[in-house]
């Protein structure tokens, strides 16, 4: 993988750089939890996606908000840049030093605090890995209110650190929503302790806000408190082949009518993402070859009263003709294998070439618009133009690959997409964030008041800008 700095117009800003006398005093807060072994830092200077890779030469593994407190004290004492990682599984080079920043990674910060099994409330530190805490939370008949492809190695923190969406968005809204209070540590080693439970609570600034979706950049979140939903007992997904984009959205608005509050997830992918993962992946299709294919998950309190809700809305869609196969699952393995075909795009798209990625938010009538755009107008530059996502939040996942990067594919995709998007008054990120990679393109979808708003704001709480610097704001003249 490239270096970050050899492939983009990026230059390092004044910071120090890590010396013995730095390396003594880290070891001197963190016994043992130094690493400097190229080998070991390898993983942590390079993204999920394999596509930027920063030269960090040390690696910082706090166990507790009082050691990270320490840790940024004398980083900002000593002008000394710190990227926070978590699961590094973010797609936009958010979780990864660009130049040689400290990696503080959350990694041992791995505990649950407190769960209180009348209210739901879960408490714990950022570095719990999300798959662990649906495990803990299920066993008490609850639920985690964020499911996403990556949770068997993203960490609490960093979903929320991202406002990561992902497949129970619909039913249970964002992290704004269910994350109830945060334990952050700001730039100068100051613990800002709003870990509150407390559903209602309007006194004052609601501090939280700020750090959720700020991706490391205004502090470092340690621990978590989130409202867990209770359980539902009976749980179905039903996979369906439609003719047709228009056929998309007309099963949804019927879904949302027949279905109402058991609908959980809405879900589409176009014909490309089934041969990426039957092709790649050797998963196999449940259902005929069709142009494009939609996931419906109810979840609800009664089998018997769901099931006759989902045949009622599968019987109409398939006599009007909006859908021409399907199949539903009940049982564990079969809504796995089905749920699989969706969650695994990411992957097989991995496999196919060089990716370039855009998560976008648009009207949902104007959603696949887009895709078919591409297709046109990159014609044989690239192998595959696809499009899938959460259609219920209107999220198109845009993926386009090539057998290796091609910086002229890049112009053809790049402003062209967010134009696109702007004129649409949509988001240039729906759900992954800004990171490195599309913090130059914010202003396509904010103002330049709300711009400048968020640079004051950064220069309030990091006023050295030791935080996750080149990350999610525009570099600055």
């Amino acid at each position: 993988v490239v270096l970050t700095q050899q492939r983009y117009p990026v230059t390092r800003l004044p910071f120090s750089v890590v010396s013995s006398e730095d390396l003594a005093a880290f070891e001197r807060i963190l016994p043992g939890g130094v690493v400097t072994d190229p080998e070991v830092l390898e993983a942590s200077n390079v993204d999920w996606l394999r596509t930027v890779r920063g030269c960090s030469k040390v690696l910082l593994r706090p166990r507790t908000s009082q050691e990270v407190a320490r840790i940024l004290r004398y980083c900002h004492e000593k002008n000394l840049a710190v990227n926070p990682q978590g699961g590094n599984t973010g797609m936009v080079g958010g979780s990864v030093p660009v130049f040689d920043e400290i990696i503080l990674s959350t990694t041992l910060m791995n505990r649950v605090i407190s769960f209180n099994s009348v209210s739901g409330t879960l408490v714990c530190q950022a570095g719990c890995v999300l798959e662990e805490l649906s495990r803990y939370v299920e066993e008490r008949g609850f639920v985690m209110p964020l499911d996403l492809g990556a949770k068997g190695s993203c960490h609490i923190g960093g979903n929320v650190a991202t406002n990561a969406g992902g497949l129970r968005f619909l039913r249970y809204g964002s992290l704004h929503g269910t994350v109830l209070g945060l334990e952050v540590v700001l730039a100068d080693g100051t613990v800002l302790d709003c870990l509150t439970s407390l559903r209602k609570d309007n006194t004052g600034y609601d501090l939280k806000q700020l750090f959720i979706g700020s991706e490391g950049t205004l502090g470092v979140i340690t621990a978590v408190s989130i409202q867990c939903p209770p359980k539902p007992r009976a749980v179905n997904v039903a996979f369906l082949g439609c003719p047709g984009f228009a056929e998309v959205l007309q099963t949804f608005s019927s879904g949302k009518e027949l279905l109402g509050e058991i609908l959980s997830a809405y879900e589409f992918m176009d014909a490309e993402c089934m041969w990426l993962v039957t092709h790649h992946l050797r998963l196999a299709s449940p259902v005929q070859e069709s142009p494009f294919y939609v996931l419906v998950e109810t979840s609800g309190s009664r089998a018997g009263h769901d099931s006759e809700k989902l045949s009622d809305f599968l019987e109409q869609a398939l006599s009007s003709g909006l859908v021409t196969d399907g199949t539903v699952a009940t049982d564990q393995t079969r809504l796995k294998a089905l749920w699989a075909l969706r969650e695994r795009i990411s992957e097989a798209l991995s496999r196919d070439g060089y990716v370039y990625k855009y998560d976008l938010s648009l009207p949902t009538e104007r959603l696949y618009d887009l895709v078919s755009d591409l297709r046109a107008r990159l014609g044989s530059q690239a192998k595959h133009v696809v499009g899938y996502g959460h259609l219920g939040d209107g999220n198109l996942h845009l993926n386009v690959t090539s057998e290796a990067f091609s910086p002229s594919l890049l112009a053809d995709l790049e402003p062209y997409v967010y134009e696109w998007t702007a004129r649409q008054r949509g988001s240039v990120s729906a759900e992954h964030g800004l990171g490195f990679k599309k913090r130059g393109v914010l202003s396509y979808s904010k103002p330049p008041e709300a711009l400048r708003l968020m640079q004051q704001l950064k220069a309030l709480l990091d006023p050295k800008g030791i935080l996750n610097p080149y990350k999610t704001l525009p570099a600055q003249a």
